[in-house]
């Protein structure tokens, strides 16, 4: 059932044209040779698929990645002109299936890779993958001093094509030491590759937080951007910290019910706050099922009618409880921000996840499917 905004206990707002204004500025501060891959798994990091899907083909992305088969085939529901990447390894079970969805499979060894063959060679048809290279991330593909062998032995499976190869940094906002290293492996793997790459090769190891030096005589030619141009800023030092994004995602609930209670009174389960003097509190329609998550309890803020009201007690599944002594006028149904702005004031999705202990990602994947996506879908004039 699709109710009105104003019957909604907790939505986000997804700010469609914003995403779209992210992508040109994030191309913008790209060299102009590499291709823009949109990393849109796990729902979009939250924001919704489809939506967001739609809004970056018609945006101009150049290719799509993703975690798994379905998400891969819901991407192809709404266009065929671009390339999918399946960024996880595929199931034994659904290597036929892949064959028919039209993606690019990232592989890791040689068993992947002759399955997806003999499947290919029963349907007649050719496959593209990529291979994907272990340069110090210790999770997905060959390690790196086995590349070449592997890259080689590939060339000989009939039905398969290297489309691409890739690595995957895995500290590039926290150690850009350790990330230099991965980097000079990866291109040391590039250089030894025989036969060299075909000159559509798609060579990639950057996400949004990994391009620090880019240079443009360099072998790579594509970059994986997934929460930068959803409005979040990589660390420090990237060469995309400059860049001028905001973010995409607004996260709200309303009022319940406000009450007055006297002096010591204990709020919510285990009395972790008693009430230091007599107060007037709100209770929010949202909570931890929500993706309000517990840690906030008792010193994180929410915003109505544009001031801060402190969150006291524990958060339950369903309800926040806030503290509204100082607010001149609240209503039931008042809507409450909980990460976007009110008025003057703000809650980034950085400033909410330093009180939850959260990283942003886990912060979007954790919205449940019962917080409604409301999607603002103006145009903006193009570049």
């Amino acid at each position: 059932m699709n109710l009105p905004v104003s019957q909604l206990r907790a939505w986000v707002e997804v700010d469609l044209s914003q995403l779209e204004r992210n992508l040109h500025a994030i191309r913008a501060a790209l060299p102009r040779h590499l291709k823009y891959i949109a990393v849109v798994k796990a729902d979009a990091y939250g924001h919704g698929m489809a939506a967001v899907s739609s809004r970056l083909m018609r945006a101009g992305a150049d290719l799509f990645a993703v975690a798994n088969l379905s998400e891969a085939a819901a991407i192809r529901e709404l266009g065929s002109g671009w390339p999918i990447l399946l960024l996880s390894p595929l199931l034994p079970t659904e290597v036929r299936a892949a064959i028919g969805t039209d993606v690019i499979p990232v592989i890791s060894t040689l068993e992947e890779a002759k399955a997806l063959n003999e499947a290919a060679l029963r349907s007649q048809s050719k496959l593209r993958i990529h291979l994907k290279v272990d340069t110090g991330m210790g999770r997905l593909g060959c390690w790196h001093t086995e590349a070449q062998a592997l890259y080689r032995q590939l060339a000989q499976l009939p039905a398969l094509q290297v489309d691409g190869v890739c690595t995957h940094f895995s500290s590039a906002d926290t150690d850009p030491e350790f990330t230099r290293v991965q980097r000079k492996r990866f291109e040391s793997v590039l250089q030894q590759l025989k036969p060299a790459p075909a000159a559509g090769c798609i060579l990639h190891a950057d996400n949004s937080a990994g391009i620090d030096t880019f240079p443009k005589d360099g072998p790579l030619n594509a970059a994986r951007i997934g929460l930068l141009q959803f409005g979040i800023k990589p660390h420090p030092g990237s060469l995309l910290e400059q860049v001028s994004v905001a973010p995409v995602l607004s996260f709200r609930t309303r009022v319940g019910l406000i009450k007055k209670l006297p002096a010591d009174t204990p709020i919510s389960y285990g009395q972790t706050h008693r009430l230091p003097k007599a107060g007037r509190i709100a209770i929010l329609t949202a909570g931890y099922a929500d993706g309000i998550p517990t840690s906030l309890s008792n010193r994180g803020e929410v915003l109505i009618r544009g001031q801060r009201c402190t969150i006291i007690g524990r958060v339950t599944m369903d309800q926040t409880i806030v503290d509204v002594s100082q607010l001149n006028e609240i209503h039931p149904g008042d809507p409450v921000t909980i990460v976007g702005k009110d008025g003057r004031e703000s809650i980034h999705v950085h400033d909410f996840c330093q009180h939850t202990g959260q990283i942003e990602w886990e912060f979007f994947c954790n919205l449940s499917k019962r917080v409604t996506r409301q999607y603002l879908t103006g145009t903006i004039a193009r570049p």
